[in-house]
């Protein structure tokens, strides 16, 4: 218990880092110069394909000075360096020349083609971000080709400050104060900007609720809980039908079962009763089972951690550098659990080679992410994307994986190893398999999968719907809380309707379940596959092969992460529920 607060705290104080404003305290005096760093330019749309600020012909000091990011922050595509503007603490400015610039018709193309696909900038003033659009398309004339490509010129910043302390920023961009760079010849641009500073009674504690409301406003939170007032009926009804029936079925079974043991022994046996020398019978594959299973439990594990940090407050709006250390952090730390999870399992299934079972584990999730983030790591390389990690940050992990993720998942091994737990059994085995009878097509793996992970998914398209425009667009997620209960009540689904499933199947005498619960419990990952090619036709306006395959290429992976997840919820539920029915009568 002490190891688990000790891994907590360290957490806490890992995902706790942020853009902080050059180790200040955030309390300034008149006069006194305020962190501005300049981020990253990038088409709206496209999320995942942003660029260095100055990667644009802006106004650049003769020397750029990069800040030092945290782990998070570098792996968010966040890349910081010195802003060419200068707003020191209360001081108004008109119309302050930053440069003036003679853009070559090479500058004028790049800034065109920028303008065309809707950039934007982002900025970090004294840890508040800020945005802004680089210029605009005057589609005035019914001819397209006759469309005017404005460049703004002139920023202006209005700053709201509360006694000693920075509260708010917001960035406009006069369109009459812009350059015209329709027609690719070389212009002379002198860039300015003006500085308003306004007094407000917002205190500093509360200043960063501003970026929360685009997801808190009234009428949000009402979808939100309609939503999740919609999908916990719609569950609550269908759940309670099946177990309704469920258990009346199971009464009429035992009932059924019991009379038969007192009559004559000849009489032949249906059902599942007549399957219980095989319904323990061990899976194919035990191996490759026994490493889904660890995988599936760090997950959820991992899942668990992620949602407890939220609902304390870490995940703070924009400070999306600490979900991804934590992540990184958490599944590192939590690869013991899988390590020990498979071992032990797969010394309880008889298994003989443990050594290549935790090899297996280790790589089953790891590898495929290892190998999209390879090829996604190229792409971004090629279009000379901030999301192309520098090698630093790569050596980084590399090392956090050699040093803490690689020897917790052996120790944990080791631990499964001399745990020496036997798998509880309560029907003794049969030497040779039965044979399963002919199913009608619908008792087949992949129509029980469809039915399994259609009820689930109807739990959670609607969040989904939130989360996507979060992680693959500008709105922001901070109501925890509601995603919490989702996620509550699609483990509950989903373990509940692999249950049903698993007795429907040995009701028609099929032994087979172990594979089967994994596969109908994990398949509500696939339909959010599918729902990411919905979202991405018609809910999004991403374009690009770099944007494509970085939206694909992960979320590929998270479904893939979902299905290891919920196949071992699916499992864990079918193990428990089998076990209880076949303790409950008398098997020979």
């Amino acid at each position: 218990m002490k190891i688990e607060w000790a891994v907590l705290l360290i957490l806490l104080l890992v995902c706790g880092w942020r853009v902080e404003a050059d180790g200040s305290d955030h309390r300034y005096k008149e006069g006194d110069r305020v962190p501005l760093y300049a981020n990253k330019v990038g088409p709206f749309h496209n999320p995942s394909e942003t660029y260095r600020y100055y990667d644009l012909p802006f106004c650049s000091p003769d020397h750029v000075t990069e800040k030092k990011e945290a782990l998070g922050e570098v792996l968010n595509g966040d890349r910081l360096v010195d802003a060419p503007y200068e707003l020191n603490f209360r001081e108004d400015r008109e119309s302050t020349t930053i440069c003036k610039k003679s853009l070559s018709e090479e500058d004028i193309a790049k800034l065109r083609d920028a303008v065309a696909k809707d950039y934007y900038f982002q900025m970090f003033y004294d840890d508040l971000p800020f945005w802004g659009f680089i210029g605009k398309i005057d589609k005035d004339n019914l001819d397209p080709s006759e469309n005017k490509y404005l460049l703004f010129k002139h920023i202006h910043f209005d700053i709201f400050y509360n006694d000693d302390r920075v509260i708010e920023i917001n960035v406009q961009t006069d369109p009459n104060l812009a350059v015209d760079i329709t027609e690719e010849k070389a212009v002379d641009v002198e860039f300015a900007y003006s500085v308003t500073w306004k007094n407000t009674a917002v205190p500093f504690e509360k200043r960063m609720e501003k970026y929360s409301k685009s997801s808190s406003l009234p009428q949000h939170l009402e979808i939100h809980w309609f939503s999740i007032i919609n999908s916990c009926v719609t569950v609550l009804l269908l759940t309670g039908f099946l177990a309704t029936i469920l258990m009346r079925v199971l009464k009429n079974d035992f009932i059924k079962y019991s009379h038969d043991e007192e009559s004559l022994e000849d009489q032949e046996e249906t059902g599942w009763k007549y399957i219980h020398g095989d319904v323990f019978r061990f899976p194919k594959y035990k191996s490759l089972f026994s490493a889904v299973i660890g995988s599936g439990t760090q997950l959820l594990t991992l899942a668990m951690f992620i949602f407890l940090l939220a609902l304390v407050g870490v995940f703070y709006p924009y400070n999306r550098g600490a979900l991804f250390t934590a992540l990184v952090v958490i599944y590192a730390l939590t690869s013991g659990i899988a390590g020990y999870t498979a071992t032990s399992f797969y010394l309880q299934l008889e298994g003989t080679t443990w050594v290549r079972n935790l090899i297996l584990t280790g790589c089953l999730f790891c590898g495929p992410l290892f190998l999209t983030f390879c090829f996604l790591n190229t792409v971004a390389i090629a279009y000379k994307a901030t999301a192309a990690l520098p090698f630093g940050t790569i050596l980084v992990i590399i090392l956090i994986w050699m040093l803490v993720t690689s020897p917790l998942l052996v120790l944990g091994g080791i631990s499964g190893k001399n745990s020496k737990t036997e798998f509880q059994a309560p029907c003794r085995t049969t030497k040779y398999p039965r044979e399963i009878p002919q199913l009608p097509w619908y008792r087949g793996t992949i129509p029980q999968m469809a039915m399994a992970g259609f009820l689930p998914f109807s739990a959670i398209y609607i969040e989904l719907y939130y989360i996507f425009a979060s992680v693959w667009g500008h709105k922001i997620y901070t109501i925890y809380s509601i995603l919490f209960i989702v996620f509550i009540i699609l483990i509950i689904v989903t373990a509940f309707i692999t249950v049903a499933l698993t007795y429907f199947q040995l009701a028609v005498e099929d032994h087979e379940w172990w594979w089967r619960s994994v596969l109908c419990g994990g398949s509500t990952g696939i339909f959010i596959f599918f729902y990411c090619l919905y979202y991405y036709h018609a809910r999004s306006d991403m374009s690009g092969f770099m944007q494509t395959s970085f939206f694909f290429g992960y979320m590929a992976c998270i479904c893939y992460g979902f299905f290891l997840m919920l196949g071992t919820v699916g499992f864990r539920a079918s193990l428990l529920f089998v076990r209880h029915i076949y303790r409950s009568i008398k098997c020979e």
